[in-house]
């Protein structure tokens, strides 16, 4: 996985095997059912774990409780 998808090394060892599980029936969805997207959106989600994790102060920020309504989110790719 880390050489097709460098930035897991921000993951823990049972992140990265959910993941790849994920991974796996997501891939195994869009042969079998042409489901694109759900692959897509799963390496999306993952990605921006491991972003927020490979930034110390950033994670421990997203680690505080919150409270109330942020708005809408805004997703970036």
């Amino acid at each position: 996985m880390p050489e097709v998808f460098p930035w897991v090394r921000h993951l823990t060892t049972d992140e990265l095997r959910n993941f790849t599980f994920e991974l796996v029936e997501a891939l195994s969805d869009a042969a079998e059912l042409d489901l694109d997207s759900t692959a897509e959106e799963v390496i999306v989600g993952w990605r921006a774990t491991a972003r927020i994790k490979a930034d110390p102060a950033e994670y421990a920020d997203a680690r505080k409780p919150t409270s109330g309504d942020f708005g809408p989110v805004e997703i970036s790719v």
